[in-house]
């Protein structure tokens, strides 16, 4: 039975403590990315930040699509 991708993340969130760091880490990421978009107009200094925020938090994501694509590769 194939297991679609919000049950896998629910699964990963109440089973796997690195999976659910990264994605507290993502929200908070998001939240900092929203709190500096508010902002309009942004300062040059705000955009540099947003910047740098989008790539930890695609970052991050990475990470957890990862380990997403392992468990999946162990479930199989």
């Amino acid at each position: 039975m194939e297991i679609n991708q919000e049950e896998l993340k629910a699964h990963l969130m109440a089973t796997d403590s690195k999976f659910r760091e990264l994605a507290e880490q993502h929200a908070q990421l998001k939240h900092q990315l929203a709190e500096i978009e508010s902002h309009a107009p942004l300062t040059l200094e705000d955009e540099d930040q947003e910047h740098a925020i989008k790539k930890q938090k695609l970052r991050v994501k990475d990470l957890m699509n990862e380990i997403i694509s392992q468990h999946r590769t162990q479930m199989a």
